[in-house]
């Protein structure tokens, strides 16, 4: 007997079969669409558990909504029979400035999880960061086959299992470490509170496995917060960047600075490279949208280091405003285990595939014929002219098509 599956996406709910849910995976046009079919697949706590920011999730509309403020300067008549969108990350070459973030617990989402995001990454040409709190293991994505992996590290009260776990994927052939900055102690995700959110009881943070810091207990509250209590280290500070450094040879990207203060120091420290991250909006909220907080990191690393973005991308056309504003490319999070969830590792492929071609359009449309040729020249932000363009984007922030009401002061 066929079943009935409802879909909600864009507010209009739509009944089908289920034999005909991947007819419409297949007339999926872009990222978005993949966290409405998600949302209908996945248990709730796990979907609210990718999905919720913190707190009021201001932050969280503000990543995406933030984007949508930065409009275009198009040049033409430029000849751009030829596209080229390759790059060179920390020395390692891969074909387009769209690399995959971490994001934890894949497997909640996807039977095989990080290692299917991981062969995507690979069959894109591009750069996966494996999450420290993964469903599998470094060495279980390193067997996927070749590919350039990073390796997100939270800093741990147990300064020996961090080390071994640094010199796990280094031998497994882990290129960099990204180095969490942003959470000394969990934001306040309401969702997870109310769900009560734990790991499914078949999983486990397969890095840690036999390590004794493996298991997330359930609670009262979210079962992540009370982990993160007992285990990430708060003393946290510039002095374990240097000490991360005596442990490996890999070059350390620091993950979640906002300001120029910061940046200035990550370079003091050795950082090899800055990730502009609120960690997806789930920490502090009320900070900027990263796209906001970037162009001032950029400024502060005066090109001394290469900087990257991530929060809040789910167009081509936001990797190329970033580029405008200085980053030297971006990593996409929750459009990665929404299609995982959906369609597996065709799903995340499918997101790679989107993105890119999008960024190719609009890498044509605006006269860019290779990555060096996009400028600042080709955006303008409502902080750059105080008159008309101001006047216009402020009309855009009350148009229903971005679902803002936001006030500005405009002089």
């Amino acid at each position: 007997m066929r079943s009935i599956v409802t879909i909600n996406y864009l507010g209009n709910s739509f009944k089908l079969f289920s034999d005909s849910i991947m007819t419409y995976i297949s007339e999926i046009t872009n990222v978005m669409e993949y966290e409405a079919l998600a949302k209908e697949k996945l248990p709730k706590m796990v979907y609210d558990y990718y999905a919720s920011g913190a707190e009021d999730q201001w932050t969280l509309q503000e990543n995406r909504n933030a984007f949508s403020r930065i409009l275009f300067r198009p040049r033409i008549l430029r000849d751009v029979s030829k596209i080229d969108m390759t790059t060179t990350v920390l020395g390692f070459n891969i074909s387009m400035p769209i690399m995959i973030a971490p994001t934890a617990f894949q497997k909640m989402a996807h039977p095989e999880g990080e290692c299917a995001t991981a062969r995507a990454a690979s069959a894109a040409g591009t750069i996966m960061t494996l999450s420290s709190w993964a469903t599998s293991s470094v060495e279980e994505v390193s067997s996927t086959g070749p590919g350039i992996r990073f390796f997100q590290l939270y800093v741990t009260k147990h300064r020996n299992v961090d080390a071994q776990l640094v010199k796990r994927a280094e031998r497994a052939g882990f290129k960099a470490i990204a180095l969490t900055v942003d959470t000394p102690r969990l934001g306040r995700r309401e969702a997870d509170i109310k769900n009560r959110f734990v790991l499914p009881p078949h999983l486990t943070l397969k890095n840690y496995e036999g390590l004794y810091i493996g298991k997330m207990d359930k609670t009262d509250d979210s079962g992540l917060a009370s982990y993160v209590a007992n285990q990430i280290d708060r003393s946290l500070n510039w002095k374990d960047v240097k000490w991360l450094q005596t442990i490996t040879s890999l070059p350390i990207l620091v993950k979640g600075v906002l300001t120029a203060e910061d940046a200035s120091l990550a370079i003091q420290y050795g950082a090899a490279g800055i990730i502009v991250s609120n960690h997806g909006a789930r920490q502090l909220d009320y900070v900027p949208a990263t796209v906001m907080a970037l162009e001032e990191v950029v400024q502060a690393a005066k090109g001394r280091v290469p900087v990257f973005l991530d929060g809040g991308v789910r167009r081509g056309t936001d990797v190329f405003k970033a580029l405008a504003l200085g980053a030297s490319g971006v990593f996409v999070g929750r459009p990665v285990p929404f299609s995982l969830a959906v369609d597996g590792e065709a799903g995340v492929r499918k997101v790679l595939q989107m993105l890119r071609d999008e960024f190719e359009l609009t890498m044509a449309l605006s006269g860019c014929r290779s990555l060096k040729e996009i400028t600042r020249n080709h955006i303008v932000t409502h902080w750059d002219t105080p008159g008309a363009v101001a006047r216009l984007i402020f009309i855009l922030e009350l148009s229903p098509l971005t679902g803002n009401n936001q006030n500005w002061q405009l002089t």
